[in-house]
This record gives structure tokens, C-alpha cells and sequence, in this order.
């Protein structure tokens, strides 16, 4: 029979053991909120919030990676709720495009979103992706049924 301090050392080892699996399981992208329904996916906030403090242990950088664009800037004053100072701000984080904006994943978004300053929570609200998956396919009658007269 085994004392108590080596009781306690082999649960130690054993919880050390499983949350090193989890971590990796987290930062090998098995736990991406993206994964739908049919997968093992993590809540959105627990799947953002493990990026960061993954890529904080493990010297990775937690913010997304935004295509270059591929063509002339688009004016994103087209879509609803943004503004020149939101179009600004989205333009220092690389986007300039419309296709750039669609093409974002939902764990992309959330990391985004916490470095949008008095924007967060904008791209989700204003459903900036949706209408931006219109206006990059030229479906402005799409657009318009579901969001009102284009801006800009």
C-alpha cells in the first residue's frame, strides 16, 4: 500500500498529464468553435480565450493572419454600420477588402474583435462577414432584400 505523499504525487502527475493533453488537444485546433455541430467543438469563448493564453506559454502569436489583398481596396463605408473611423481601423489590421472580410473564420473574428478598441463587438453585431460575403460577390440585390440601401 502506498503512503499519502505518494498518493498525493501520483495525482499530481496524473492531473499534470491530462492537462497537458487538453492543451494540445486546444492548440492543435481540435477544439475550434468552427468545428459545427457534428464536431467536438469548444464554446467560442473558451476556444478564443485558450488561443491566447496558448500562444502566450507557447510563444505563438494568438492574432489572425489577414490574406493581403488581392486587388484595389474596396470602400467598406458600403456596409452598414461602418463608418470612417471603423473602415479606418479595419484597414490598420489589413482589411481593406471585401473578400478579406468574408473569408474570416469565427475564431478569426473573435480575435480580431478584442483588438478593435470602442469597436468590439461590432463585426458580430453589425454582421459585417454576412454582408460582406454579398457585396464580394457583386449580389447587391441580395444585399439590399436583406440589409437595407447599400451605404457609401
Amino acid at each position: 500500500m502506498l503512503n499519502l505523499a505518494q498518493d498525493n504525487l501520483i495525482l499530481l502527475v496524473l492531473l499534470l498529464v491530462v492537462g497537458l493533453a487538453v492543451a494540445l488537444w486546444i492548440v492543435r485546433g481540435r477544439g475550434r468553435a468552427s468545428d459545427g455541430p457534428e464536431g467536438n467543438a469548444l464554446p467560442d469563448e473558451f476556444a478564443a480565450a485558450t488561443q491566447d493564453v496558448a500562444g502566450e506559454i507557447l510563444g505563438v502569436d494568438a492574432h489572425p493572419a489577414i490574406p493581403g489583398p488581392s486587388g484595389p481596396p474596396d470602400n467598406l463605408q458600403r456596409l452598414k454600420g461602418v463608418g470612417p473611423k471603423l473602415a479606418a481601423q479595419l484597414n490598420e489590421f489589413g482589411i481593406t477588402r471585401f473578400d478579406q472580410l468574408a473569408g474570416l473564420t469565427d475564431n478569426e473574428v473573435a480575435l480580431l474583435d478584442r483588438r478593435m478598441g470602442a469597436f468590439e463587438g461590432r463585426i458580430a453585431r453589425d454582421r459585417l462577414v454576412e454582408q460582406a460575403c454579398y457585396l464580394e460577390r457583386g449580389d447587391t440585390d441580395g444585399f439590399e432584400a436583406k440589409f437595407g440601401k447599400l451605404g457609401g
